[in-house]
């Protein structure tokens, strides 16, 4: 049975291009078509400043949402990353196996490294070996599969790459994954800057939805959604970014394609509208299990539990194998 890992950072709190970018398929699609494996990557976080107290409330609230919306323990793991010590031990022998230009000419710590220079802060060296860690994340579970947005696609080709040449050096030990881009709404754009990805960790929030935001909040935010000059509803992702925008992500919870819905629209102020209803109709449910699940802690910590026991069930071999494929001594 083919197997699938991802992993979601707890970096911020989870939002609507988080959910429609990779959770739903986790949800409608992987869990139901696979050994799938999904993890809260919590020791990603480390690698740039952080409160130690917002880790652990986001590293529990992402958890619980990905319950919320619609993964079942019974058909797939769940589980932090921090609680199965294989990512670790794995990390370290991947390190061995990268080299320095690699980690270098990652584009994402080329961008996080800009920003975190330019506001006077200093690069942690964990920034520049944390792709290590994701294809150890990756690499322990014999994965064949890695849903990613593609954003991430550059860090999976790295996974690959490490996998063949740890093979090629000290015999087959790791299967080799390759990445899954969802086809729908891959990369949901933030809603006031469109040429810009939906994050969860931005500074400024006024175009991010967030899958807790209250209804009121989620309605004025998509309705102060930037649009283009002119007023015609044309999907043009590089003329109109921001109708395009709002026409992928009414496409993605409504079903349809943005070009075809486009051609119903006569204003900016209709499409925002139906954009708002559809969003809040499909985030309704997943809010409401989200309060459920909250007043029942003790669940969340079972499934966690459990989830993390079969995750080092599943990993341990393979990284007891990788031990000893490189030329360490087993204990005594």
């Amino acid at each position: 049975m083919t197997r699938i890992f991802s992993g979601i950072k707890p970096t911020g709190h989870l939002t609507l291009g988080n959910y429609l970018g990779a959770v739903r398929q986790w949800v409608e699609t992987d869990q139901h078509k696979a050994d799938a494996l999904f993890c809260v990557v919590d020791l990603h976080a480390l690698t740039v400043d952080h409160d130690p107290a917002r880790v652990r409330r986001l590293s529990r609230q992402a958890a619980t949402l990905l319950l919320a919306a619609g993964l079942e323990p019974s058909r797939c793991t769940m589980f932090v990353q921090s609680h199965v010590d294989e990512h670790t031990r794995l990390s370290y022998l991947l390190e061995c196996t990268a080299s320095d230009g690699e980690m270098r000419r990652m584009i994402q710590y080329k961008e996080k490294s800009a920003r975190e220079r330019a506001t006077g802060g200093s690069v942690r060296l964990s920034l520049l070996t944390y792709p290590v860690l994701m294809a150890a994340d990756i690499l322990a579970y014999s994965a064949d599969e890695v849903p990613v947005g593609d954003d991430q696609a550059q860090h999976v080709e790295l996974t690959r790459d490490l996998a063949v040449r740890f093979n090629q050096r000290y015999g087959r030990t790791f299967t080799v994954p390759k990445a899954v881009l969802p086809s729908v709404a891959a990369r949901v754009m933030d809603l006031q800057d469109p040429t810009s990805k939906m994050g969860k960790s931005h500074a400024e929030t006024g175009g991010i939805v967030y899958l807790l935001d209250e209804a009121d909040v989620v309605r004025k935010k998509i309705m102060r959604a930037v649009t283009d000059s002119g007023s015609s509803v044309v999907y043009d992702r590089e003329e109109q970014p921001g109708v395009a925008n709002l026409l992928e992500i009414l496409a993605s919870c409504v079903g349809g394609k943005p070009a075809e819905l486009a051609e119903g629209y006569d204003s900016y102020g209709a499409l925002k509208r139906d954009t708002a209803d559809a969003v809040l109709e499909l985030l309704r449910p997943v809010r409401e299990r989200h309060a459920e699940l909250c007043a029942d802690p003790g669940y969340v910590d079972a499934v966690l539990r459990t989830g993390a026991e079969r995750a080092r069930k599943v990993a341990r071999p393979t990284v007891d194998a990788a031990y000893a494929a490189i030329g360490l001594m087993p204990p005594a």
